[in-house]
């Protein structure tokens, strides 16, 4: 796995002498089919009104992110923000690019696939994140094509994953999810079953085991979230152990747009936020 990155960085080399294009104009110059950011022009017609809207969002979750990660003696360029852009155009995905994010997260393979492709064509070439369920008949597509699986609920996907990045000579970065809420509703290892799932994980070839990913419940106060992180956290750190600490075992998924302040109290490490940045997400 590559090393985590900050926040977010300036654009560099060959993006930078395009940003004052129209996205929806830049996206059409580089390719030849229809884009997505066709549509996306209807949706957000102020291009450079909904960019600085972005940006404002994102300074505001920055300033919370820093502060929340002092306040627990964390150095906040330890975390790394990914912003979901599940359910939004690819429009508001090469916006987030544009401001300086390099994380993004889908939950649907084909739409990780076809807001890669876009913006590739556009320049722009963050690292994505499987972030949703994801079905067995899916693997060979995404496998090679994503940074990180964080949503690996099984060990029949677990294994799929594993036998398709032999097939192709490579090795996936994975996360186990976790059901640390113990919601019927919610997808993940049972918390129990977690030390024979890290054991089967590391006797298969193809996957490189990264830690752990969970979602608490929804809650109208945040604060409730706490013991479902907390737990999550021993888990984490009690699997560390039991590996003996490989430096791979690095990485804590934990955190939504409503608890991310609460899941860097409690060790995150990677912070998975949507509307916080993109805004409402559109009525389908």
């Amino acid at each position: 796995m590559t090393a985590r990155l900050p926040l977010w960085r300036p654009l560099k080399g060959k993006n930078t002498n395009r940003q004052n294009q129209p996205f929806s104009l830049l996206i059409l110059n580089q390719s030849k089919k229809v884009s997505l950011l066709a549509a996306d022009t209807t949706r957000y017609p102020d291009e450079s009104k909904y960019i600085e809207q972005f940006r404002q969002r994102l300074e505001q979750v920055e300033a919370s992110i820093r502060q929340a990660a002092l306040a627990a003696g964390r150095d906040p360029a330890s975390l790394t923000l990914i912003g979901v852009s599940k359910q939004f155009p690819a429009f508001a995905a090469l916006a987030a690019c544009r401001v300086g994010i390099r994380d993004l997260g889908e939950n649907r393979v084909q739409d990780l696939l076809a807001k890669k492709e876009e913006l590739a064509a556009a320049g722009e070439e963050p690292h994505w994140h499987m972030i949703g369920t994801l079905q067995r008949n899916k693997v060979k597509q995404l496998v090679g094509r994503v940074h990180l699986i964080h949503s690996v609920d099984s060990l029949a996907l677990m294994e799929e994953i594993s036998r398709r990045s032999q097939a192709g000579g490579l090795v996936s970065d994975i996360l186990l999810q976790v059901n640390s809420s113990g919601e019927a509703s919610k997808h993940g290892f049972d918390p129990d079953a977690l030390p024979a799932a890290v054991e089967q994980a590391r006797s298969w070839q193809g996957i490189r085991l990264c830690g752990l990913m969970t979602m608490a419940q929804l809650a109208e106060n945040p604060d409730e979230t706490l013991p479902v992180f907390t737990r999550t956290q021993a888990l984490f750190e009690r699997l560390a152990e039991q590996q003996g600490h490989p430096a791979a075992w690095s990485v804590l998924s934990m955190g939504m747009s409503q608890d991310y302040l609460q899941a860097i109290r409690c060790g995150a490490t990677h912070l998975r936020i949507g509307s916080a940045l993109f805004g409402p997400r559109p009525q389908a």
